[in-house]
């Protein structure tokens, strides 16, 4: 049981990290914003619907890993529960007004607000979900086709290493 955990643990932290890519915004302290900057990249995030795709997106990424792994369907609703406490949208809310706010000015997030209410930003937002969902498809399928290579070359990278030494 506890390999279980030690397993669900780790799908859960690399799952997100997998897909993340990295930005100054994380990297760097938060300057000050202004209320209407902020209000701005709130109203954003309304128009936008990041509360229901923040709990979509964290509901299916269990999904996956209910499928992938069925050996934690044991562990389903702890999960479940653990990603509701830490991801949801009540819980990241902020950090993402902040990461929004560090990396759009207020004329920006302003402009966004406005084309995501056009149809064509409706549009762009309802078909992002599975445009995102098809894209990694894509890239795990890539991956898998080419797994072979990659370790192969790991294989051979491996045997010409010198073995570690611990100082």
């Amino acid at each position: 049981m506890k390999k279980l955990w030690i397993l669900a643990a780790s799908l859960l932290l690399a799952a997100p990290m997998a897909s993340a890519q990295s930005s100054k915004a994380t990297t760097t302290a938060a300057a000050p914003v202004s209320a209407s900057h902020r209000k701005a990249a709130e109203e954003l995030l309304v128009v936008t619907g990041g509360e229901q795709s923040t709990n979509d997106i964290m509901s299916r990424m269990l999904d996956v890993q209910m499928q992938q792994h069925p050996e934690l369907k044991a562990v389903e609703t702890e999960m479940r529960s653990f990603m509701n406490k830490y991801m949801s949208w009540q819980s990241i809310k902020g950090d993402m007004l902040t990461l929004y706010t560090q990396e759009f000015s207020e004329k920006e997030l302003q402009e966004l607000s406005k084309f995501y209410q056009t149809p064509t930003g409706r549009k762009t937002i309802q078909k992002m979900p599975q445009l995102l969902q098809a894209g990694m498809e894509i890239g795990q399928k890539r991956v898998q086709e080419h797994l072979p290579e990659l370790q192969q070359v790991i294989g051979e990278k491996i045997k010409t290493q010198p073995p570690a030494t611990d100082n």
